[in-house]
């Protein structure tokens, strides 16, 4: 059996002991090898309390032109787990988790019978046959759809190339066979009428609402239904007339670069009352609206479902009051709703990023390094406030990004009664070892383990009373909300944007009210109310001063990011037995690239922490040769999380162009006990080229990393690689300049040629950014027509 659809590694969550092992139970039968376990579910010591518990790593080796693919099973306490699709829908409609094809179809559906799962399957002829001729078993391809013990869709198929886009007769040639499914159970019958849909923007404005607008107008054109804007969010729905209005595909023209909502967003306390959802269905109805789809928080999307709750009722008082007559209200007996959530603060449940986040966090990161440059001149201390609501993300994020000295969150309150003297005792360490300059980053919800407040004035005075610091304090307002949005921030809008309008086309009357969301880089359709309900459980926990349970239930990177800024930031006195300690090489190999040089830091101070020596190895592997190695202090990497480039130096030289015999030498000679790579294809293919020459050099073996860090993204085994978000920020930025002197001439077009050699990826994400008319993924070039 074989894997395709360009999937390199997959991972899989559940906080089930009984799922878990019954997932891995599940992949082994169709071939996976565990090759690796990490973790205990016996936990005691605080900061691993708020990682994942176990994870099992399972390989499929491929065979050629296919490729391997890795699976990891991580049990977890903050899993999102999925249901199964109903029994009597066509899979083949839903997006499946992974895609597997196999010559030996027969022995799927005979493993498939023995576990008693229910699948569904499906047989058509070879696309490239004559629906005339006679079918024989080697003509057809078959595709049998199943869930797994997380209740992710699977599908097998004898197809050579699965994901073919083709499209197949409407009914299969045989007979579809559906185990435990009555045929009788499926409907059918055509959808003759048109759908309608709304489209309103709700709450705080965030970056990317527009891309999110632009794509469910698009896309929901091109997929022949009729859409309306719905201006100043449930005000308009309120209030209708001129408020709704119909859009065309050129309505939308230029939204993507725009920051805020173009359609208007408002806080409407009518709607909050049955008498404004009435007027709300009353206008919906006589506009011929049935589905709604909502960009907003978790205030927004609630809004939406009860409106969508009360929606019989609704009608049925509208009739009783004759303001519709039956007749109108027919065609509306259901009324569907999407949420898409837009907010900077990321306090979503059930999606690990929402739209206007990372422009969000764009705008923190540009200030705050602004504000460093002032506080390393004059030796000042600046407390930074930012937004978030009760939410610490935007904090927590910026601290990493920007290597704060100290941040307060309040999903993780300082844990001693004094902090106050605790954090005065981290920051004198700092400027102990030799720094100038202390930024100190507090959330707006920021509290103390007693829930009292943490306010940034209050930070200022310890500051200067204490450690007799000058100390500034900085709020940044409503600068973290406005301005366009970022590729990533553009890009998550529209992917968002077309899932919204699918959902809508095949939502039916018992559908919960879905939220679209992402998952592991992936596009997701959750249940809204349980993804609201989980969200507010947060302020629950943390009421309750449950703070462990609050950290759980936001995504599952946000303990692992507090963590990974503890280990970077706060110096640790007790280092590991020096009979255990590494000499880490540092290597940068190939072309520079946006984040190097944040990693390098990282390591270095992980390293320092817990006992290690870094060892800055310049230039390379061409620096190994030639003795240019140093080992790093903390303080010399200070500052590096804001730099580009890369600070070792860096050369596209690799292992295959060098004297590896000399290279195992100075290995041995510096004490060089285990090997970083940071770099593109280059350090990969390095990476691979040592490795094979364990067998001759001892030197070898050792613990050897590759850190993908391309503006290419197209380092094997990884979703991004370092650098590869940065440049195309920096393409967008440079099109949305271009893009005015294109609009000033009907006749004049822009050919924008960008990086990444042999890999597409820049310039299929940058076309999607940048609305552009063509974006060519094997020359990166980019047409510059709407």
């Amino acid at each position: 059996m074989s894997v395709i659809e360009g999937l390199s590694h997959i991972v899989l969550t559940t906080s089930s002991v009984e799922k878990y092992e019954s997932t891995v139970q599940f992949y082994s039968l169709f071939g996976y090898q565990p090759i690796s376990q990490v973790g205990s579910r016996v936990l005691s010591n605080e900061v691993s309390q708020f990682l994942p518990r176990e994870e099992k790593v399972l390989h499929l080796f491929g065979k050629p032109p296919t490729q391997d693919i890795t699976i990891r099973i991580v049990l977890t306490t903050n899993a999102n787990e999925k249901e199964p699709l109903p029994e009597e829908k066509d899979w083949r409609l839903e997006q499946s988790s992974l895609v597997s094809a196999t010559k030996n179809i027969v022995d799927v559906e005979s493993i498939l019978e023995s576990i008693n799962l229910k699948y569904q399957k499906y047989t058509y002829p070879n696309e490239s046959d004559s629906l005339v001729a006679p079918l024989s078993a080697d003509l057809v391809h078959t595709e049998i759809y199943t869930h797994d013990p997380l209740n992710n869709l699977i599908t097998f198929t004898n197809k050579p190339i699965p994901i073919s886009k083709s499209i197949y007769p409407i009914k299969p040639i045989s007979p579809i066979k559906q185990q435990d499914i009555s045929s009788s159970n499926i409907s059918t019958e055509p959808k003759t009428k048109k759908k309608r849909i709304g489209m309103l923007t709700s709450g705080g404005d965030s970056p990317g609402m527009n891309a999110a607008v632009r794509a469910v107008v698009r896309v929901a054109i091109s997929r022949g239904c009729d859409v309306y804007a719905i201006y100043e969010g449930y005000e308009g729905l309120v209030n209708g007339g001129d408020m709704i209005k119909k859009f065309g595909w050129a309505d939308v023209r230029g939204y993507l670069a725009i920051g805020g909502t173009l359609i208007g967003s408002a806080r409407c306390k009518a709607f909050r009352e049955r008498e404004g959802r009435l007027n709300s269905a009353y206008n919906m109805v006589k506009n011929g609206i049935d589905a709604l789809i909502v960009c907003g928080g978790d205030g927004s999307l609630t809004g939406a479902d009860v409106l969508r709750s009360e929606w019989p009722g609704l009608l049925d008082e509208l009739i009783k009051e004759g303001r519709i007559t039956a007749e109108e209200a027919a065609p509306h007996k259901h009324l569907t709703v999407v949420g898409l959530v837009g907010s900077i603060d990321n306090d979503m449940s059930s999606t690990d990023i929402t739209i206007g986040a990372v422009s969000s966090l764009h705008r923190i990161c540009e200030a705050v390094d602004s504000i460093s440059a002032t506080a390393l001149s004059h030796s000042r201390a600046f407390v930074i406030e930012v937004m978030g609501r009760n939410c610490g993300w935007l904090a927590l994020m910026a601290a990493v990004s920007t290597g704060a000295d100290f941040v307060f969150i309040p999903e993780r309150p300082p844990a001693s009664d004094d902090w106050e003297s605790e954090m005065c005792e981290i920051l004198n360490k700092h400027r102990k070892l030799g720094k100038r300059k202390t930024i100190v980053i507090v959330a707006e919800g920021a509290i103390d383990k007693n829930l009292k407040p943490i306010k940034a004035d209050y930070i200022k005075e310890l500051l200067s009373n204490r450690m007799k610091l000058d100390t500034r304090v900085t709020t940044l307002g409503h600068t973290q909300r406005g301005g366009k949005p970022c590729s990533f921030d553009r890009n998550l809008a529209t992917l968002q944007g077309v899932e919204a309008v699918h959902a809508v086309l095949r939502a039916t009357s018992d559908t919960p009210s879905p939220m679209i969301g992402v998952r592991q880089n992936k596009i997701t359709c959750e249940p809204l109310m349980k993804a609201v309900g989980l969200t507010r459980q947060v302020a629950e926990a943390i009421s309750r001063k449950d703070f462990r349970r609050a950290m759980e239930l936001r995504d599952p990177e946000f303990s692992e990011d507090y963590a990974a800024y503890i280990e970077t930031t706060i110096v640790n006195d007790e280092t590991l037995s020096k009979n255990k300690c590494l000499r880490i090489g540092i290597l940068h190999i190939g072309a520079p690239a946006g984040g190097m040089n944040p990693a390098t830091r990282a390591v270095v101070r992980y390293s320092l922490n817990h006992g290690h020596t870094p060892v800055a190895v310049y230039n390379g592997f061409d620096g190994l040769l030639q003795d240019n190695l140093r080992e790093l202090s903390w303080l010399d990497v200070d500052g590096w999380a804001a730099k580009g480039g890369s600070e070792l130096g860096t050369h596209k030289i690799i292992v295959s162009d060098l004297d590896i015999g000399m290279i195992a030498y100075q290995l041995q000679k510096h004490r060089i006990n285990s090997l970083l790579l940071i770099g593109g294809f280059e350090a990969y293919s390095s990476l691979v080229e040592l490795n094979n020459y364990r067998n001759q050099y001892p030197a070898f073996c050792i613990p050897m990393v590759c850190l993908p860090a391309t503006i290419s993204n197209n380092v094997p085994g990884t979703d991004f690689s370092l650098g590869s978000d940065t440049s195309l920020n920096a393409i967008v930025e440079s099109c949305d300049a271009i893009k005015q002197s294109a609009s000033a001439s009907r006749r004049r077009v822009f050919v924008v040629e960008v990086q990444g050699g042999q890999s597409g990826y820049l310039a299929v994400l940058a076309g999607l950014a940048i609305w552009r008319r063509q974006a060519r993924n094997k020359f990166g070039k980019i047409s510059s027509k709407e």
